[in-house]
C-alpha cells in the first residue's frame, strides 16, 4: 500500500484532544488520524447499506418472502 504525506490544519482544541487520545492509546497522532479515517469509511459504508435496505424494503410483492426462501432452499437438499 502506497503512503502519502498530507498536511492538515486543526484547531487548537482538536489538536489537544488528538494528542491526549493518542497518548492514552499509545499511538502516534498520525495513527490516530488513520484510525479515524478508517472508522469514517466504515460508517459511510454502513450508511450506504442502510439506505439501500430502506430503498428496497417491501419491493417483494409475490408472497410471503420467508416461505418462498424456505421453499427454494429446500430444493438444495433434494439433489
Amino acid at each position: 500500500m502506497a503512503s502519502n504525506r498530507t498536511l492538515i490544519t486543526l484547531s487548537d482544541e482538536d489538536k489537544k484532544w488528538l494528542q491526549s487520545y493518542s497518548q492514552a492509546h499509545g499511538i502516534s497522532l498520525a495513527e490516530a488520524v488513520r484510525q479515524g479515517i478508517r472508522r469514517l469509511k466504515v460508517a459511510e459504508q454502513q450508511e450506504v447499506y442502510r439506505a439501500l435496505v430502506e430503498k428496497t424494503r417491501g419491493i417483494w410483492k409475490k408472497e410471503d418472502g420467508l416461505k418462498y426462501q424456505k421453499n427454494i432452499r429446500s430444493e438444495w437438499h433434494e439433489a
